[in-house]
């Protein structure tokens, strides 16, 4: 279960020296390209503190990035045994990026009560219309697929979609409370202010409600690099205006490049760390075995 930040703040905090780590990794179990022991070893060659895997959770359609269901258990096993084969050289923690579909995926508690999953990341990638059968992909490499579905599926009501697309992240942190929430604006990813306005009031009202949730459910907010490193996004995931309000709320973070290769487990989190502490964040979380952890960034 999440734990509330508030109550993590009654223990004495332990500076240490600050090692770089990430929580949102994918291996060839899911869509990424390499092994898990080749991010293991590229981890341990940059000194890094932790490093979580976290594939994509499987999903009932044909899909070409998410686990394969037959394959979670040989997935959570490889993994477990890497944790004990490199336990002296660095934290290696077992995860799940659960994909969140109302009607359509398996609730998280199911997946905790079959797997020792140390943490596990909810995330909104296909938005639920009113049709049962029809999805929004708001994610991949191809901007087409996300244009052609505000489209055919919401008549080209962006502000119906994007309010779709909230209002079912809320219902995941209500309803699933994951440790952590994947990617928060990730929607706006292939807008690039064609479509809404993230300056608009009903867009910074749905991110209030969002906030307030998440604040009360005591999950932690992944803030996502991979936007920026991959050139679809031109700032963080969320973006500053949110991440100013996470700071007013003093919601905790953790910072993870959701990784794809092992050449990109800690990218762009130095330039992360720099615009978090400008912001005004002193602090990252990290998971251990033990639970959350404060990370001192000053």
């Amino acid at each position: 279960m999440p734990i509330k930040f508030i109550k993590y703040c009654k223990r004495p905090v332990i500076k240490t020296p600050l090692k770089l780590f990430n929580l949102h990794t994918h291996t060839r179990f899911s869509d990424g390209s390499g092994y898990p022991e080749e991010y293991i070893q590229e981890a341990i060659s940059q000194d890094m503190l932790t490093l979580g895997f976290s594939d994509h959770s499987p999903l009932p359609f044909q899909n070409t990035f998410a686990l394969k269901k037959e394959e979670l258990p040989n997935y959570c096993r490889t993994i477990l045994l890497l944790k004990k084969k490199y336990a002296s050289h660095l934290e290696i923690l077992l995860g799940l990026e659960i994909d969140y579909i109302p009607g359509f995926t398996i609730s998280l508690k199911e997946y905790r009560q079959d797997f020792l999953f140390d943490y596990v990341i909810g995330s909104v990638h296909f938005v639920k219309d009113i049709d049962p059968v029809s999805l929004w992909f708001i994610d991949g490499p191809e901007i087409s697929s996300y244009e052609n579905g505000l489209m055919e599926i919401f008549n080209g009501d962006a502000r119906r979609a994007v309010t779709t697309y909230y209002r079912q992240i809320q219902e995941m942190v209500v309803e699933q409370r994951p440790d952590i929430v994947g990617h928060l604006d990730k929607v706006k990813m292939f807008n690039r202010d064609r479509f809404f306005s993230e300056g608009s009031f009903w867009y910074q009202a749905l991110i209030d409600d969002t906030l307030h949730l998440i604040e009360k459910q005591g999950c932690v907010i992944e803030v996502n690099t991979r936007g920026i490193y991959k050139k679809r996004s031109e700032s963080l995931f969320p973006g500053l205006k949110i991440l100013k309000k996470i700071h007013e709320r003093k919601i905790p973070i953790t910072l993870c490049s959701d990784a794809h290769k092992p050449s990109e487990i800690t990218m762009y989190m130095t330039e992360g760390i720099s615009i978090l502490k400008n912001i005004g964040f002193r602090s990252l979380m990290n998971m251990t075995r033990y639970g959350w952890k404060e990370v001192i960034i000053e």
